[in-house]
């Protein structure tokens, strides 16, 4: 009898799998198409409505030849040149490939999709934007401070709360001061100092249209921001997510200064040998499925381009209207400081975001957890939900094997965002704990 069952379970597995296979392929393959069109009818609204055309990482990638200090690109017949400078090239390398080199379903199934190689010259792909922005960052040309007309038009201000807290995609400081902030013993509050960070385009941080939103740009801001301003010489970060990235890339940066380093579900992929990194982790973070919820947001994010941007044209630029029914309708603090950091951002800030911080850092992170492993004296701390259904509980097992001394506590019944929110007052606790026994550090 037991095994019969056993053989019905595994049939009814391997359906569903089969199902879902099936049902992604198709699902997918719509959105192929409705991103093409949208990039065409986006095109269009941007040139009506900005009296310009914007660019956008549809184009093919060129192969993109250096020598004497530029940068030589072909788009549809014309050479375009930039010249690079050192901070130039460093900006370049920080530029995801994910950002244009997306391949569809249809072409990952009929395996059509080639790679291009340079062969005894310094050759390689590049999109038409980057070069664009490039250019424009180089010449000294000024682009304009307001938004792009699907984004948010509010008025932009700082918020600033010796304890760095970074949060993960689409969130914002108040994932932080909404939950943590208040069940803080009043000892803590008297001993540490906590600055909940909102992202450079996130929360109420600048959302600068024309910027990359690279490492090195979040890592600026948080230090003209944060560090400077407020004399920061030694702190503990508390991170989630995309955040941990940061974490790390922060830690290795001020290796004397890092006292605990706590990660929450950091997304830790390692990269088998003979893959592209940047791609790999792209497949591996949004695998272009339609179930579980959590999965197809993310697939939706990180492949569609226009299909992201109109959902951000939707909800992110009428924040203000499902704020209010948010609130009309839970009642409920925690469910809406959720809603306004999922919409307090623009599209440009979260697609450059997720492909050049999560995707491009994919060949770094190794050398980052090396360096916190070797070279930085202070605890570290994982966190991870078992019913996590975005990063898996085995990229935390994947950042102790990198790091021994890591410590992995694994809380039951939880996932992405209830690791946090719903166990506030524990976790608040928890994270005193770790603070208090890393003074000696």
């Amino acid at each position: 009898m037991e095994v019969v069952m056993a053989k019905t379970r595994a049939f009814f597995a391997l359906t569903g799998r089969a199902v879902n296979e099936v049902l992604s392929f198709f699902v997918f393959s719509i959105l192929d198409v409705l991103d093409f069109v949208l990039c065409y009818a986006y095109r269009v609204a941007d040139f009506l409505i900005e009296a310009e055309w914007k660019p956008c990482y549809c184009s093919p990638a060129k192969e993109a030849i250096t020598g004497g200090g530029k940068i030589l690109v072909s788009e549809r017949g014309e050479s375009k040149v930039v010249r690079l400078t050192s901070s130039s090239k460093l900006q370049l390398e920080e530029i995801s490939d994910t950002l244009y080199a997306r391949p569809s379903c249809v072409a990952e199934v009929s395996k059509c999709t080639e790679r291009k190689r340079g062969r005894g010259r310094s050759v390689f792909a590049v999109n038409a934007a980057i070069v664009e922005m490039l250019q424009g960052k180089i010449g000294g040309r000024k682009f304009s401070p307001f938004p792009r007309w699907s984004d948010c038009d509010c008025e932009i201000y700082y918020v600033q709360e010796d304890v760095l807290f970074i949060h993960g995609f689409i969130s914002s400081s108040a994932f932080w001061t909404e939950t943590l902030f208040p069940n803080f013993s009043k000892s803590a509050k008297s001993t540490y100092r906590f600055f909940a960070i909102d992202l450079l385009g996130f929360g109420r941080s600048p959302k600068p249209a024309d910027s990359l939103y690279t490492l090195r740009e979040h890592l600026d801001m948080i230090g003209r921001s944060v560090l400077e301003p407020h004399k920061v010489k030694s702190f503990h970060i508390v991170a989630h997510s995309l955040g941990c990235i940061l974490a790390l890339a922060l830690a290795v940066k001020h290796p004397g200064s890092v006292k605990s380093l706590t990660l929450l579900a950091p997304p830790y992929f390692p990269i088998p040998k003979g893959e592209q990194g940047t791609q790999y982790l792209m497949r591996k973070l949004a695998p272009r499925r339609v179930w579980p919820l959590i999965a197809f947001g993310a697939s939706l994010a990180c492949w569609y381009e226009h299909v992201s941007r109109t959902i951000c044209l939707l909800i992110c630029k009428n924040h203000r209207i499902w704020n209010f029914i948010t609130k009309l309708i839970t009642r409920n603090r925690i469910k809406t400081f959720l809603i306004e950091g999922f919409c307090c951002h623009t599209h440009n800030a979260a697609w450059h975001t997720l492909h050049n911080i999560i995707c491009g850092t994919a060949g770094k992170i190794d050398s980052y957890l090396d360096t916190v492993r070797n070279r930085l004296k202070c605890s570290v701390t994982i966190y991870h939900g078992r019913n996590d259904e975005l990063i898996p509980v085995e990229c935390s097992y994947n950042v102790q094997s990198r790091i021994p001394r890591a410590r992995v506590k694994v809380v039951e019944k939880k996932d992405h965002i209830t690791i946090v929110v719903g166990r506030q007052q524990a976790f608040a606790r928890e994270l005193e704990e770790i603070w208090k026994s890393s003074k000696g550090n």
